[in-house]
């Protein structure tokens, strides 16, 4: 007897959990989730830089680290205001945005990010430019080259 409603309970238990994940939200996904470019800095420099992107649903973050703004002197953490601009779907444009740093090192490569934004599925993403603010200076760098391996596609 026990053996029967061990089998029965089992059965209920797959058939439950099999009926949960059908009914689970559809996982959103980011493609690539890392990306390069060129940057030209100006003044501060140019250099190449890494964008990764992730996403929650309608949310989405950047960090960015690139050689092409390096610090003179150590900034603290959560200390650089950053903007990245990007192109929308190949018309538009929608900007990340945040203030999240690690700890830079003098000589260091600046390093940004999570930058938020807000996406919708199929967007397609490719950053053009990136405004950096640490003690009121502010840097303003341009993309020389595009996104590889591509835009982000959300």
């Amino acid at each position: 007897m026990k053996h029967r409603t061990l089998g029965i309970g089992t059965a209920l238990l797959a058939a439950t959990a099999a009926g949960t994940l059908a009914m689970a939200p559809a996982a959103h996904a980011v493609d690539p989730t890392t990306a390069t470019l060129s940057f030209d800095c100006g003044s501060f420099g140019s250099g190449e830089a890494t964008l990764t992107a992730t996403q929650d649903g309608t949310a989405a973050t950047i960090s960015l680290s690139t050689s092409a703004i390096t610090s003179p002197f150590t900034i603290s953490a959560n200390s650089v205001k950053s903007t990245l601009t990007l192109t929308k779907n190949g018309s538009g444009t929608t900007t990340f945005t945040g203030n999240a740093n690690p700890e830079i090192p003098a000589g260091g490569a600046v390093s940004t990010g999570p930058l938020n934004g807000t996406v919708a599925t199929g967007d397609s993403l490719e950053a053009t430019s990136l405004t950096v603010v640490v003690f009121g200076i502010t840097a303003t760098c341009n993309a020389t080259s595009p996104q590889n391996p591509g835009p982000f596609v959300f």
